[in-house]
Order: structure tokens, then C-alpha cells, then sequence
């Protein structure tokens, strides 16, 4: 079973410059910035909508391997997701002030940067891009991932 969603050569300005929403689009040129000022990485398009950056490889306990990006984001219809960890509850504890946000098992569910406090959210991205993938231990029945390289 092959990764559905890869880095590919499209264009991440294309990408953002499509978005509907001028909000999203601002929000996601900042994010764009701040990420790559942080990872000092190029941003690369993984599928049709997430922009990543950098990538790790990773094994799933049953043999399966897939490359995926390090840290990344995507301009969703009414949110942003923020892909950062596999344990955004526990990376997220560890900055109480970031302001309004969900989160996922590896995501965090912001609706624009006005809800977040950025000195936050920088310092909560440079965690991620220096920690790596926290792992959740699974509950739901989905796969476990036995280990990553960066």
C-alpha cells in the first residue's frame, strides 16, 4: 500500500495565489514565511493541499514504509491545518497562551492567525521542526508507526 499523498514540483505560490478566501490566502503567505524561516527548508506541495516542509521516513509496525513531510500546513475551507506532530494535545500543552485552536491526533485545527498568538506559535513550530514526531500511542485501531528517520 503506497502513500496516497507525496511531495510533488507543483507550485506553492500557485497554490496559495488559487486559494477563494483573501484571509487564507494572507494567513497561509504568513505561515509560508514563518515556516521557512524556522525550518530554513523550501517549501514543497505534498499532494493537492498541504505545503511541507522538510521529511522524515516512516515505518509502520507492518513493514510499510512512507516518506512524509517533517512539519507543514494547509489552508482548508474554514480552518488551517497546522501539521506539526503526531501529538498535538501533548505539543500544544506545552504553550498554554497560543490562543483558539482544535486539535487532531497530529494536527492543529486553527480558523486564521488573528486567533493565535505568533511569539507562540513560532516557538511552538521550532519545537516540532527540533523535536520530531512525538507518537501518540494509538487507541482508534489505525496502525502504529514503529519509528522515523529524519
Amino acid at each position: 500500500m503506497s502513500n496516497k499523498t507525496t511531495a510533488n514540483k507543483a507550485s506553492v505560490n500557485d497554490f496559495i495565489d488559487g486559494l477563494d478566501d483573501p484571509v487564507q490566502r494572507a494567513d497561509s503567505r504568513k505561515l509560508l514565511q514563518i515556516f521557512s524561516d524556522i525550518t530554513g527548508a523550501r517549501p514543497v506541495m505534498w499532494g493537492t493541499a498541504l505545503i511541507g516542509f522538510g521529511s522524515v521516513d516512516l515505518t509502520y509496525a507492518s513493514g510499510r514504509h512512507v516518506q512524509w513531510l517533517q512539519v507543514g500546513f494547509s489552508p482548508r475551507k474554514g480552518k488551517i491545518s497546522l501539521y506539526v506532530t503526531f501529538d498535538a494535545v501533548k505539543l500544544t500543552s506545552k504553550f498554554p497562551d497560543l490562543g483558539t485552536y482544535k486539535t487532531g491526533k497530529g494536527c492543529i485545527y486553527i480558523r486564521r492567525l488573528a486567533d493565535i498568538d505568533l511569539d507562540e506559535l513560532h516557538k511552538l513550530i521550532q519545537t516540532a521542526w527540533q523535536t520530531g514526531y512525538e507518537q501518540p500511542v494509538r487507541s482508534d485501531g489505525k496502525e502504529q508507526i514503529k519509528n522515523f528517520d529524519k
